[in-house]
Order: structure tokens, then C-alpha cells, then sequence
């Protein structure tokens, strides 16, 4: 078929259309949606500042809101953006934080009006309301609604016990101060971590934060307060080492580095100097060596999952303390030490030839006979 040949009168709509495209690459008129956003981004800016009065106990530096998209609605707007901040003399680099920014405008003007996580953002402590401050020689601690200031300075002091014994432990580098978050509730520390309560129930405590080498934003160790408050002196001290032993090996510690190996040299360094003997330390593993289930390999990974069979857990914690315990008294502290910093960046059988001079099924095999001897 052939082409219908379209009228002349075609030509003046084409100019019409060239002329309004010309047009829109003009300057917009003022309020126009470029520059409603621009007076929202510069509200924001202005608006973060000054660092909340709620938060002014709190050692915070580098705070500062990067909005990335607006979305307006007539005299309402929601700013999506990121805050960053460091905790001054604990953060070697900024936390970061995804934010919901809510303004209103008023009188001409662009306001802030809420602040919020974004969906599916984890919140921080102060979104769950006030925020109180204890502050001891080697630790920060910061806690949730409800929280009293005789409660953190107590966690402040056990804090300010663990790190010269995590150090005495871990002779390499490592800050040296910790920042501990004590959540108003086992539900406030759920939300806060992102998991639901049954997954903390009975814990003392956890450390969050980012393995390996590299500029990283300190751990923090986050109290379970009902946990936390079932346990005695000697619990609490144990649970704290062996949380901020966690802390003070991070930079070592790497996705290759086995987590009997993690979570064991922290327990070696919360029971490291004490009396406690292995039948007092690892009950559950005790009760099933003398009924004859002697474990057949070293603690899997699965094995130390929350939220599972705690009899199995514990039994996986309790061997793998059992494991580095062993080492250190046969191979030696620093050949312990040299076992895992070669873990986090070498395959386990290499760095094993390496710090021991044995392979896995060696270690597995004097493990096997010290837990035969220690827990019969």
C-alpha cells in the first residue's frame, strides 16, 4: 500500500510542538517541582545541623543527613535519605543509617516534622525513646528507655573489666574502648537488631558489626536486659570478656575464620586465669561425654545458630572453648593467637599446618582424647 500523503496544515503543529519543547528548556517559574525540591533538600540541611537536644549526652561527630530522593504532596513532603555519624573516640568511621525525613510547608517555609528509619531499616536506640549515657575509662555505654543510670554505670565497670582482659588475650591492635547498648527491653533489642525475641531469649548479650580489615564503624556489644540481669557476677563478667573479645578481633576476623574458632577464643578469654574447671564450664558437653556421645568433629557453624535446641548449642559453645583451651595449653598462647589471625585470611587445613604443625583431623583427634580425659 502505498503512503497517504498527510495535508500541508501538519507543518504549523510541528512548530507549535518545537516552540513548547524550546520553552520547557527554559527557566522554570518559581515553584516550580526543581526548585520545591532544592528548598526541601536545604531544609533538611539545615535542619541536621544541630544534633537533637534528646541526644546532646551522647559523644556524637559527623552528623549529617544526605538526602537521595524527594516526594512532595502539595505542602507535604517525605525526604528519603542517609545519616551518618561517628561516636567521637569510640567510631573510626561513620554509621550509617537510612532515614525518612517528613516536612511540612509553612508561612513559605519548608519544615521538618518527623524523622523516621526507612521501611525495613533498622532502627537506632534513640528511636525507641530516651537515651541515657554512662561513660567509664574504657567504655561507652548508651541506654534505652527505662534504662536506670545506676544499671549502666554497673555494665560501664564490667565493661572497663573485659577490655584489659580481651587485651591480655588478643595482643593485637585493636581500639582498646568499647561502646555497649543496653536496649529498654528483649523486644526493644529484637526490633533493634532486626530478629524477632525468641532469637536473644536467655542470651546475655551479642556483638554486632562488620568482620575483616578496613575502616568500619565500632562494634557494639548489645545487651539483653533480661538476660543480662538473670546472671550473677560471674556471669555477667564472662558474657562481657567474651563480648568484647569479639570487639577487639574483628579486624582479624573474616568470613574463612571458622566460628568454633571465634566463639571459642572469646570464652578463652573470659575463662583465661580463672579456676573453673571444664566439668564446671561445659555441663551439657560433660553430660553427653559420659553417656558415651563423644562428638565425632569439631563445632559446625549450624551448630551455634540462636533460636534452635539450646542443649545443642551449648554443647557447641563448650566444645569450642574446649578446643582453643587445648591449643593454648599444648601448642601454646601465641600459637593460638597466630592460629587465628592466619584463619581470617588462609584456608583453616594451611593456617593449621602453619600455627600447630597438624592438619583437622589431628586437632580433632587430641580434642576428641582431651574431652575423654577433662569431662569423663
Amino acid at each position: 500500500m502505498l503512503p497517504v500523503r498527510r495535508p500541508p496544515r501538519i507543518l504549523p503543529l510541528v512548530v507549535l510542538l518545537l516552540g513548547a519543547l524550546l520553552a520547557g528548556c527554559g527557566p522554570r517559574p518559581a515553584g516550580s517541582t526543581d526548585t520545591a525540591e532544592r528548598e526541601v533538600r536545604r531544609a533538611v540541611a539545615d535542619w541536621s545541623r544541630a544534633v537533637p537536644e534528646g541526644l546532646a549526652g551522647i559523644p556524637l561527630a559527623d552528623w549529617a543527613y544526605e538526602v537521595s530522593s524527594v516526594r512532595r504532596d502539595g505542602d507535604r513532603a517525605l525526604a528519603t535519605a542517609r545519616l551518618r555519624y561517628r561516636l567521637a573516640g569510640y567510631d573510626t568511621a561513620p554509621e550509617e543509617s537510612a532515614r525518612e525525613v517528613e516536612l511540612v510547608r509553612e508561612g513559605g517555609a519548608w519544615r521538618v516534622g518527623g524523622d523516621r528509619p526507612a521501611p525495613g531499616a533498622l532502627p537506632q536506640l534513640w528511636d525507641q525513646g530516651p537515651v541515657s549515657v554512662a561513660t567509664g575509662t574504657h567504655s561507652l555505654v548508651l541506654g534505652g528507655s527505662g534504662q536506670s543510670t545506676g544499671t549502666l554505670r554497673e555494665i560501664a565497670a564490667e565493661a572497663d573489666r573485659a577490655v584489659p582482659a580481651a587485651s591480655a588475650a588478643w595482643p593485637g591492635p585493636w581500639a582498646g574502648r568499647v561502646v555497649v547498648l543496653v536496649p529498654g527491653s528483649l523486644d526493644a533489642m529484637a526490633r533493634l537488631l532486626g530478629s524477632p525475641a525468641d532469637t536473644y531469649r536467655g542470651l546475655g548479650a551479642v556483638t554486632t558489626g562488620r568482620v575483616g580489615a578496613g575502616p568500619a564503624p565500632a562494634d557494639r556489644v548489645v545487651v539483653n536486659p533480661e538476660g543480662y540481669a538473670g546472671l550473677g557476677a560471674e556471669g555477667r563478667r564472662i558474657i562481657l570478656t567474651h563480648e568484647v573479645t569479639h570487639v577487639a578481633t574483628r579486624a582479624a576476623t573474616s568470613a574463612t575464620t571458622p566460628l568454633w574458632l571465634s566463639e571459642g577464643f572469646a570464652d578463652r578469654a573470659a575463662y583465661r586465669g580463672t579456676s573453673t574447671t571444664p566439668a564446671q564450664a561445659a555441663p551439657a558437653l560433660s553430660r553427653a561425654v559420659r553417656r558415651g556421645e563423644l562428638p565425632g568433629e569439631l563445632p559446625r557453624t549450624e551448630d551455634f545458630a540462636f533460636g534452635g535446641d539450646p542443649d545443642a548449642a551449648a554443647r557447641a559453645y563448650e566444645g569450642a572453648w574446649l578446643a582453643c583451651r587445648l591449643i593454648a595449653a599444648k601448642w601454646g598462647e601465641k600459637a593460638l593467637v597466630d592460629l587465628y589471625g592466619r584463619a581470617g585470611r588462609e584456608p583453616l587445613e594451611t593456617a593449621l599446618r602453619e600455627a600447630l604443625g597438624v592438619d583437622r583431623a589431628g586437632l580433632t583427634a587430641a580434642w576428641q582424647e582431651s574431652l575423654r580425659k577433662d569431662l569423663r
